[in-house]
């Protein structure tokens, strides 16, 4: 394949997956990682990788002109729950990165850009059961504001100027390669690494909180999916609803019990209960899934069986390295 991929935030959660998957396809020297700090050396030595702020615009032209870069992945982003300790900064970053990439797009230096949005743009006068694609958004976290804000940006850039953006709302993401980085459903991240590790989870959410999540494959294949379809295929330029599963704590809780009878979890709800709550507990993604024939892979059993396995031999592996 022809394409040269940049990836800014390439050291984040998703950024790092996708990193690995998109050299796979494109090969190792066509797709180029970034991010503000260095990541850890196997990650540097698999490709060319640059130190980028993804805010300073010049630094993101002189890179995609040294490589002759052709998409860009914009994961660069402050999660929710970081963001509300820091708003303005958060604001700062969400904001004016996208318009960094959407700028030079519309210059032309770029032919396709990717930024993701997330289930953080409903609030809680959103439909909570089968959200719908076009729904009332009323943010109630400044990355919620940050990211339904940007999904105008896109929409508008593409019909003003003809850059070709797309972009999908992320629910919770689940993964047992990268730690979390700060957002509200990271708990269905941590819990499983405290089973392994600890045998027990205090959980920083109700046991009854319902909120949609995904497994990182899936979200890694649907990212690929929708920028490699047919340019008509895309009908919203805003962001598509993506959707797989939708738990609570203590049904993921009762899942890992199948596999370590002795488990044990507790709650101890803090800020982040009101961000969960303000959030849908099950989306309707029947637009991706007709437009660009999006499908899930993953459901709860098949995610945690997954999880406990590579978790396991991961430690495994650290332990012979001591």
């Amino acid at each position: 394949m022809s394409d040269t991929i940049l990836i800014l935030g390439a050291c984040g959660q998703i950024g790092t997956e996708l990193t690995q998957k998109l050299r796979e396809i494109y090969g190792r020297e066509q797709v180029i990682a970034s991010d503000i700090r260095e990541g850890d050396a196997a990650f540097l030595n698999s490709g060319p990788f640059e130190i980028i702020n993804a805010m300073d615009k010049d630094r993101i032209l002189e890179v995609i002109k040294k490589y002759e870069v052709t998409q860009v992945y914009l994961m660069a982003a402050m999660l929710s729950a970081t963001g509300e300790k820091i708003p303005l900064k958060a604001w700062d970053l969400n904001m004016q990165s996208l318009l960094h990439v959407l700028e030079l797009a519309k210059e032309k230096y770029i032919q396709k850009v990717y930024w993701p949005s997330s289930i953080a743009v409903f609030g809680s006068t959103s439909p909570k059961v089968n959200t719908p694609q076009q729904t009332i958004m009323e943010p109630s976290t400044v990355y919620g504001i940050s990211k339904v804000s940007g999904e105008h940006w896109c929409n508008y850039y593409h019909n003003k100027f003809g850059v070709d953006v797309r972009s999908l709302r992320y629910p919770g993401i689940i993964s047992w390669k990268t730690k979390p980085g700060g957002g509200t459903t990271d708990y269905a991240v941590d819990i499983y690494f405290k089973a392994k590790e600890e045998g027990k989870y205090e959980c920083f959410l109700s046991e009854e909180t319902k909120l949609p999540m995904m497994y990182m494959e899936d979200a890694i294949n649907a990212t690929i999916q929708i920028m490699q379809a047919p340019a008509e295929n895309i009908k919203t330029r805003t962001s598509y609803n993506l959707a797989a599963m939708s738990f609570t704590p203590k049904e993921v809780a009762e899942e890992i019990q199948k596999h370590i009878p002795k488990f044990k979890i507790s709650y101890k709800p803090d800020f982040r209960q009101e961000i969960a709550d303000s959030w849908p507990q099950i989306i309707d993604d029947n637009k991706a899934r007709k437009d660009w024939g999006w499908n899930h892979s993953f459901d709860i059993e098949l995610m945690t069986k997954e999880m406990l396995t590579n978790i396991q031999s991961k430690n495994n592996e650290l332990l012979k390295t001591l």
